[in-house]
């Protein structure tokens, strides 16, 4: 008789914008899926007015979205060869809207994002997507800061 396969209890939720802040969050959530033994969600969002090009140009959804899937991509595959149970989202909009949405509709138990360095000025002005999605988030949040 076999043994039938435990459930998945955990579910982490990776939020990336394929920045060089991904690359340690991707790590800290790969590390602890495997620890935990938990499936990892990796979220990208791809937001509409980042699509500006020099001179002007927009630059086309499609592209975006196929740069952004192969980034996503690239973690999944990072996640499955450490024996992580791993999927990806491509989601549009807000970043921090889209990341504690996301962790709802997937029932996310933890949400892991990076953190780039940013002025003061930047970020009293802007806010930044990591204290937004801490502040909001109904689960815990993990910030790997850069």
């Amino acid at each position: 008789m076999e043994a039938a396969a435990s459930p998945i209890s955990q579910r982490i939720l990776l939020a990336v914008d394929q920045s060089g802040s991904s690359r340690a969050a991707a790590d800290e959530a790969i590390r602890r899926a495997a620890s935990e033994q938990a499936a990892l969600i990796v979220l990208t969002v791809l937001e509409p007015h980042n699509l500006h090009l020099p001179g002007g140009r927009l630059q086309r959804v499609d592209q975006e979205r196929d740069r952004l899937t192969a980034g996503a991509l690239a973690i999944v595959h990072r996640a499955r060869a450490a024996g992580v149970r791993a999927t990806y989202l491509i989601w549009e909009g807000d970043p921090a809207e889209a990341i504690l949405e996301a962790s709802r509709a997937e029932r996310a138990d933890a949400i892991v994002l990076g953190s780039r360095p940013r002025t003061n000025l930047r970020r009293l002005i802007l806010g930044s997507v990591s204290t937004e999605v801490s502040k909001r988030a109904t689960c815990e949040v993990v910030v790997v800061p850069t």
